[in-house]
């Protein structure tokens, strides 16, 4: 018997092993454990073939429940609003795809987003239900993302981020801080902050570092060009308003913007610019620059 062609974290698909109980059948199960999703909303996802077993197989909408069976089922958000961004593939190969994501579009699905995300828009425009984001970058960041395209090469690539063996630039707008001498090096140890989408600065070992210079001098306002050693969630940005220079159009720092709407004509000023590595399937030097530029 052939193995099967889709499994679901190739497709980002969540997964769930059925907890203790006495439902009768898996849908029970899913209606009671998710009930903010309809009955009849289950229903129409297991016609589709939305809901799958371990093996990646739809599953029948009378399987009987059993604890531990292990279930594969795909988020959906009705009505999902449209973001009128285009992001733009930059290279692709068996191996390895390079995409300019554009401000306010996530990289994976999360929260509201599930179709409006740059993994969902390559694998409809490749056809290639095996890309794989190998880092992330925020959704009001714009910029440079890597995207594994092959199972068999991918922990290779992964490889290269947790080992530092990736140059990583980004640009920044903020304001200037003529005060300090450069290039200088921020670090700190970074720990999630409240609200729970925010990251702060704390006493302890630092677990960060960033080193920053000055490419561009405009009055009150400087173009920067940021090298971050580490990779921690909104590392950038924390440390760019630690410094006392938050990235221009930035809701979350130094403090959260109430009621933030997100402002297609204004977006966060920061882009991840340029990535330089070693292919490690390769061999060849790599060098991938961003086609987005940051206005003043």
């Amino acid at each position: 018997m052939s193995a099967p062609a889709f499994t679901a974290s190739d497709r980002q698909a969540s997964t769930l092993y059925l907890p203790p109980g006495s439902w009768a059948t898996v849908l029970d199960c899913l209606c009671e454990r998710f009930s903010a999703i309809s009955r009849e909303q289950w229903l129409d996802r297991i016609v589709r073939g939305k809901v799958l077993d371990g093996n990646g197989l739809p599953i029948a909408v009378d399987l009987a429940y059993r604890e531990g069976l292990r279930i594969h089922y795909f988020r959906e958000v009705p009505n999902e609003t449209p973001i009128p961004v285009q992001e733009a593939i930059l290279y692709a190969d068996e191996h390895l795809v390079v995409a300019d994501k554009p401000h306010f579009l996530p990289v994976t699905p999360a929260g509201e987003y599930v179709e409006q995300t740059l993994l969902r828009r390559l694998i409809r425009t490749l056809d290639n239900p095996d890309l794989v984001p190998l880092h992330r970058i925020d959704r009001h960041t714009a910029g440079l993302v890597l995207f594994s395209a092959n199972k068999q090469t991918r922990s290779a690539y992964q490889a290269l981020f947790p080992t530092r063996q990736i140059e990583k630039r980004y640009e920044a707008i903020a304001p200037a801080l003529a005060h300090l001498t450069f290039p200088c090096v921020h670090k700190s140890r970074l720990v999630d902050g409240e609200p729970f989408f925010r990251m702060q600065e704390a006493e302890g070992p630092a677990n960060t570092e960033t080193r920053v210079e000055v490419s561009e001098r405009r009055g009150e306002h400087w173009r920067y060009a940021l090298f971050p050693v580490t990779g921690k969630k909104h590392q950038l940005r924390v440390h760019m308003a630690a410094l006392g220079a938050g990235i221009c159009n930035d809701p979350f720092y130094p403090s959260v913007i109430k009621d933030a709407v997100d402002d297609y004509d204004n977006p966060l000023k920061l882009l991840a610019q340029r990535l330089r590595f070693t292919d490690p399937v390769t061999g060849q030097e790599r060098v991938f620059e961003s086609r987005i530029t940051l206005d003043w």
